[in-house]
C-alpha cells in the first residue's frame, strides 16, 4: 500500500478517535436533557415545537406507548413520502418537469428512507423533483436517524431504571436528537462540502458542450445538504444515481475524506454516549474496542485484496468500477466503512470490488450492522450481542447472568435472539427465493457465484437497513421492489420492538450490586468474548452462502475465470 494511503488512514483514525469522546459527552448531555451552552440558542425552537405539537416534556411513556409512537410516526412518514413522489408533477420545485414516480417504486423508496435504509431502485436526477428530494427524502434522513437515537436512549433508560415502566418520551427524544445532534453538525458538513464544489441550488439543469462538441446535460440541485445528512445520519443513498462517485456530489479528495469520516462520526460518538448514559463509561469503551477490532480486520482484508493484481485480467490492478480521481485506497476504505456503519453510500461500484473485498462488505452487514452500525441502531444492536455474551459467560460458571447490574432472564434472551436472528432469516429466505424464481433470476447481470452474491448482497443490505448494492442487479422489478420493501420493514421494526420490550423488562428489575461472581463487562475478556459471539453467529448463519458466492469467486479468479 502506498505511503500516502497509510498517512490518510492514520489521519482518519486519529480524527475519529479524537471526535468520539468529545461528541459522545455532548450527545449524552442532550439525551439526558441537560443544558448544552453551545446549543442554547436552539432552546426556544425546541420549546416552540413542543407547544405547537402539544407535547408534555415531563410525560413518561411505557414501552408499548413508545413503540406505538415509533410505528405510527414511521407509517405517517411512509404515506407522506409516497404521496409526495406520486404527485410531484403537480407540485413546485420541479424545473425539469419530471413525471410521477410509479407506485411500487414510490412505496419502496418511502419505506427505504423511513427505515433509514436509503435503498434506491431509481436514479435521483432523472426521477425525483427538488421538492421530493428536500421535503421528502432529506426530512426522512433526519427523522429516521433521530428515531434510531431515540430508541437507543430508551434502552439506556431501561438499563439504569429501577422498578419503573417509564422509558422517556419519544417525541422529546426525536426533537432533541434532530435539533441538537443531527442539525448543527449537518450544517457544518454541508458548508464544508459546498466549499469543495458540491452543488447546492434549485437551478434548472445546465446545458454544456463537451470538448468534442457534443451536448451534455449537467444536473443541478440541493445536493450538499442531503449529502451531509445522508452520511452523518448513516442513511446512505445518493442525490445522484452514481452516488458519491459523481463529481457534483464528491468533487475532491478532501470532500471524499469529509464524507467517509462523517459516516462513523456520530455512530462512534453514540457508543461512547451510551456508556455515559448507563453510568459505565468503561463499558462504552469496551463496546467501542470490539467494534474497532472487527473494523480493523475488515479494512486489512479488503485493502490486502484490493491492492493485489487481478490474474483474470492479465495482472492489472482492480481499477474497474472505481473513480480514477480517488483510486483504490479511498474506494476500498469507503466500502468497509459504509457497510460497517449501516450507511450504504458508495464512492465506487461494489459490483466491481475484488471478491474478498466484496465479501468483507457483505459480512459487515451480515454481522447485524453492529460494527458501529446506524446512528443509535448500532448501539442497541450490539447490546443484544452483549446480552448473549454475558448469558454464555453465566452458563460457563453456573451463575445467573447479569448485565450492568440487572439479572438476565429467559425472556430477555428471547428478545435478544429475535432481534439478532430475524434479519438473518429474512436475508436467507428472500435470497433463496430470488435464486430459484424467474422474477429473481431475471434481474441478475452475472451468472455463477457473482450472480449469487448480487442477490445475497441485495437482501443483506435491505434487511440490515444498509442500502448499498452490488450495482449489477436490476432492483426496479416488481420482485425485488416488493421483497426488499418487506425486508426493510422487518429489519427495522423487527429489531426495534424487541429492543423496547427488552428495555421495559430491564427497567422493572432491581439493581444488583457487583459481587465476586459478577462477570465484568468492561475488560479485555469481555471484549474478546463479545467479538467471538458476533463473528460466530454471523459465520454460522452465512458462511455456507459466502462460500458459494464471493469465496468461490476468489478462487476461480485465481484460476483466470470471471463471471
Amino acid at each position: 500500500m502506498p505511503a500516502n494511503a497509510w498517512i490518510e488512514l492514520c489521519l482518519f483514525l486519529s480524527v475519529l478517535v479524537i471526535l468520539t469522546p468529545l461528541l459522545g459527552e455532548l450527545y449524552a448531555r442532550v439525551l439526558r436533557g441537560d443544558p448544552v451552552p453551545v446549543l442554547s440558542i436552539l432552546r426556544p425552537v425546541e420549546h416552540g415545537i413542543y407547544r405547537l405539537a402539544r407535547v408534555s416534556v415531563e410525560r413518561e411513556m411505557n414501552w408499548r406507548e413508545y413503540a406505538s409512537c415509533v410505528l405510527g410516526f414511521s407509517i405517517l412518514g411512509i404515506g407522506v413520502v409516497t404521496i409526495l413522489q406520486m404527485t410531484q408533477h403537480r407540485l413546485g420545485l420541479n424545473p425539469q418537469g419530471l413525471g410521477p414516480v410509479p407506485p411500487l417504486i414510490a412505496i419502496n423508496t418511502a419505506i427505504s428512507f423511513v427505515t433509514n435504509t436509503n435503498w434506491q431502485a431509481y436514479s435521483g436526477e432523472t426521477t425525483l423533483s427538488y421538492l421530493s428530494q428536500t421535503l421528502g427524502l432529506t426530512v426522512q434522513n433526519f427523522v429516521s436517524a433521530a428515531t434510531g437515537i431515540a430508541v437507543m436512549a430508551a434502552l439506556a433508560r431501561g438499563i439504569v431504571g429501577k422498578q419503573t415502566s417509564g422509558l422517556g418520551n419519544f417525541w422529546v427524544d426525536l426533537v432533541r436528537s434532530t435539533l441538537y445532534i443531527l442539525l448543527p453538525i449537518s450544517i457544518i458538513v454541508a458548508v464544508a462540502l459546498v466549499s469543495q464544489g458540491v452543488v447546492q441550488n434549485f437551478n434548472h439543469y445546465a446545458d454544456a458542450k463537451t470538448l468534442e462538441g457534443a451536448s451534455q446535460i449537467l444536473p443541478m440541485g440541493p445536493a450538499a445538504s442531503q449529502v451531509a445528512i445522508k452520511q452523518l445520519g448513516t442513511n446512505g443513498g445518493g442525490y445522484f444515481g452514481v452516488n458519491s462517485t459523481h463529481p457534483f456530489e464528491n468533487p475532491t479528495p478532501f470532500s471524499d475524506f469529509i464524507e467517509y469520516l462523517s459516516i462513523l462520526a456520530i455512530p462512534s460518538a453514540l457508543v461512547y454516549a451510551f456508556g455515559v448514559l448507563v453510568r459505565r463509561r468503561l463499558h462504552g469503551v469496551a463496546l467501542l474496542s470490539a467494534m474497532f477490532i472487527i473494523l480493523f480486520a475488515g479494512i486489512a482484508v479488503s485493502l490486502w485484496s484490493e491492492f493485489q493484481l487481478n490474474p483474470a485480467m492479465g495482472g492489472l490492478p482492480f481499477m474497474e468500477g472505481k473513480e480514477v480521481r480517488f483510486g483504490i485506497f479511498p474506494s476500498a476504505l469507503w466500502s468497509v466503512l459504509t457497510t460497517a456503519a449501516s450507511n450504504g453510500s458508495v464512492n465506487a461500484m461494489h459490483d466491481s470490488l475484488s471478491p474478498l473485498s466484496g465479501c468483507v462488505a457483505a459480512f459487515n452487514m451480515m454481522l447485524g450492522e453492529v460494527v458501529f452500525g446506524g446512528v443509535g441502531s448500532g448501539v442497541y444492536g450490539i447490546v443484544l450481542f452483549a446480552l448473549l455474551t454475558v448469558f454464555i459467560a453465566g452458563l460457563m460458571v453456573g451463575r445467573t447472568p447479569e448485565y450492568l447490574g440487572k439479572k438476565i432472564e429467559a425472556k430477555d434472551i428471547l428478545y435478544a435472539v429475535i432481534g439478532v436472528l430475524l434479519p438473518c432469516a429474512v436475508v436467507l429466505v428472500f435470497a433463496a427465493t430470488s435464486l430459484v424464481t424467474p422474477g429473481g433470476l431475471s434481474s441478475l447481470s452475472n451468472k455463477g457465484p457473482h450472480g449469487l452474491s448480487e442477490a445475497l448482497y441485495a437482501f443483506t443490505s435491505a434487511a440490515n437497513n444498509n442500502g448499498s448494492a452490488f450495482a449489477g442487479l436490476d432492483a426496479a422489478t416488481p420482485h425485488y421492489t416488493i421483497l426488499t420493501s418487506i425486508a426493510m420493514l422487518l429489519g427495522r421494526f423487527g429489531v426495534i420492538i424487541p429492543v423496547l420490550a427488552l428495555a421495559d423488562s430491564l427497567s422493572r428489575k432491581k439493581f444488583t450490586p457487583r459481587s465476586i461472581g459478577t462477570f465484568p463487562t468492561e475488560g479485555g475478556l469481555f471484549v474478546i468474548l463479545l467479538i467471538a459471539v458476533i463473528v460466530i453467529v454471523g459465520a454460522l448463519t452465512f458462511l455456507p452462502a459466502l462460500t458459494l458466492g464471493p469465496i468461490m469467486e476468489h478462487f476461480l479468479m485465481l484460476d483466470g475465470r470471471v463471471f
